[in-house]
């Protein structure tokens, strides 16, 4: 297919509307390529390695969640000359849908939620709060990485769940108000911490964690093949 209806198809499943402000002019065809495009990778991030790999499974495209240029570039050096030359000099397409994919139906947050079983989902500005059957060892075991809990019961009836970092006083105040036991979501500041209601457990995982199943999801639905990219952590008591 040719690259304006590779556009149209990523637009139909994330839609630029749905994004958060702070994305307008970083989703969407961020390094263009090739014309024709039959052969796609996918991977959370474009990092020198999962460029690479896109690049030696001869991927025409890439497609990724988190926009690979943030901050205007006033020089091209290092990580972002690599990155960018590697993919410029094979013709490699990059492609990003962040919080647009956030937001939409069988995106990061719906995915999350599908692998951890949650069931009876109710929206929340961003994430989703469902009835859980899982505890929170259980819940570590299925995402990797391991917890920090924080406040958090035992016994988790309701979860609320929000990719990436989701810690913000909206989304727990939203999350306590739907019933939830719990929130889980990423980079948790400590300010945040001590102002939450001691009601609600918190639950920390890594943003790796929380939004790769959603990319990894849609490599499966579409066909493309996912590249892993997992940040190497350990763990000390």
């Amino acid at each position: 297919m040719n690259t304006g209806r590779f556009i149209s198809i990523l637009e139909e499943i994330a839609p630029p509307e749905l994004a958060e402000e702070f994305d307008e002019g970083r989703i969407g065809l961020i390094v263009e390529g090739k014309e024709d495009i039959e052969s796609v990778a996918c991977s959370l991030d474009a990092t020198g390695h999962t460029v690479s790999q896109a690049v030696l499974c001869d991927a025409d495209a890439l497609v990724v969640h988190h926009p690979p240029i943030w901050y205007p570039l006033a020089r091209i050096a290092g990580k972002d000359a690599f990155i960018l030359g590697r993919a410029l000099s094979s013709g490699l397409n990059i492609y990003a849908m962040h919080t647009n994919f956030d937001h939409a139906e069988g995106g990061i947050n719906d995915a999350l939620a599908e692998v951890l079983g949650l069931s009876a989902t109710e929206k929340m500005p961003l994430g989703l709060v469902g009835d859980c059957s899982l505890t929170p060892a259980e819940i570590s075991g299925i995402l990797g990485g391991g917890l920090r809990l924080y406040n958090c019961p035992e016994k988790i009836e309701r979860l609320a769940v929000v990719g990436g970092s989701g810690f913000d006083a909206e989304l727990i105040e939203c999350a306590y108000e739907l019933g939830a036991d719990a929130l889980l979501s990423a980079e948790l500041k400590h300010n945040i911490l001590i102002d939450s209601p001691p009601e609600l457990g918190l639950m920390e995982s890594t943003h790796y964690a929380l939004e790769s199943p959603g990319m990894k999801q849609l490599a499966g639905r579409m066909g493309w093949t996912y590249i892993p990219d997992e940040p190497r952590i350990s763990v000390i008591p």
